[in-house]
């Protein structure tokens, strides 16, 4: 059994969805981010950097996994699944992987950052920001124009990709103009595993408005 440690972000969603798709049981601790669960000693034993989404995989011995992309990877050896076996076929779903991981998260997760919680609006790097995450989109919209899926076949590079992208206009980024990008959106969010993926962890009926979700951010950034 894999032990889920996540809450309802991005980087949560890539492991709950990756979990869907290879079909591996797993169960779900929810993670109380702004009440800082995430820091406390115990969660820091399993991830010492003190955040989600982390594993324990039991049927290891207990054996923690933290960082999404390493998670993803680690799942995707442990099933066979969605990683090519062939040298260049991994290469190229590990590249697309480390884009998202040192490019659209980052850069997206900045965008996030100075448009919806920073305490003071700064123009400058808000369009910094969300110029260069729609730079990267371009970027994925002309590789998804010459293929159906970012390396190819449908691998851990879309699983990590597919939660940002779709949270584009929380970041105020658009993606007009981009039909590749968009095709694959709608592809990868139809499948039966992303939604069940998407939905975890279960969340209350009742939906926080913007600025409970707003006041939150900031209590993470230590505001």
């Amino acid at each position: 059994m894999i032990e889920l440690l996540t809450a309802p972000t991005p980087n949560g969603w890539k492991v709950s969805i990756m979990l869907e798709e290879v079909g591996l049981p797993y169960q779900v601790r929810a993670i109380a981010l702004g009440e800082l669960e995430q820091k406390q000693d115990w969660f820091l034993k399993i991830n010492p950097n003190g955040r989600i989404p982390a594993i324990v995989d039991h049927d290891a011995g207990g054996f923690p996994v933290f960082e999404s992309g390493a998670i993803l990877i680690y799942l995707a050896e442990k099933t066979g699944r969605l990683l090519p076996q062939d040298a260049q076929g991994r290469s190229r779903a590990l590249q697309w992987l480390m884009f998202q991981m040192g490019g659209v998260g980052p850069m997206q997760g900045q965008a996030n950052v100075f448009f919806r919680y920073a305490p003071v609006q700064i123009p400058f790097a808000i369009e910094r920001y969300q110029k260069e995450t729609r730079r990267l989109y371009e970027v994925l919209d002309r590789q998804l124009g010459e293929s159906e899926y970012l390396a190819g076949d449908y691998s851990i590079a879309d699983v990590a990709t597919w939660p940002w992208v779709s949270l584009h206009g929380w970041a105020g980024v658009e993606v007009e103009g981009l039909a590749n990008l968009q095709r694959w959106l709608a592809a990868v969010g139809g499948r039966p595993a992303v939604v069940r993926g998407r939905a975890v962890p279960a969340t209350p009926e009742r939906q926080p408005d913007p600025a409970e979700i707003a006041k939150a951010g900031a209590k993470l950034l230590g505001r």
